[in-house]
């Protein structure tokens, strides 16, 4: 039986070179929330962009293309989004995020637990 939930869509971008703690960012915002009982995240890249500094980056550029953005992205409940936002917080990470209601479900089998 399909269940729907309620909660938001957190993400967060940053580059793709990026670093904090010894890690790249996006690959510390996965293992921080695996770790803390999140459910799952994804890391997206872009083709194209700019950001908060107007610098515009494509891929078709070699010497730019290393630091595309990244989008990290998260389906979680809003307790489990603000713990996550207060950690990023407190640990100084430099990432822009948003956050958005969202409604969402897992469709086909359960998982076989291990």
């Amino acid at each position: 039986m399909e269940t729907t939930h309620q909660g938001v869509q957190l993400s967060f971008y940053t580059h793709t070179r990026a670093c904090h703690d010894g890690k790249l960012v996006y690959e510390w915002l996965l293992e921080h929330a695996r770790s803390h009982g999140i459910g799952g995240g994804s890391v997206f890249r872009a083709i194209c962009g700019f950001g908060r500094h107007g610098v515009l980056r494509e891929e078709q550029f070699f010497e730019l293309a290393d630091d595309l953005a990244v989008k990290v992205e998260f389906l979680l409940s809003e307790p489990q989004a603000q713990a996550l936002l207060q950690t990023v917080r407190e640990s100084g990470v430099d990432a822009v995020f948003a956050i958005a209601p969202a409604s969402f479900g897992i469709l086909g089998k359960a998982p076989k637990s291990s």
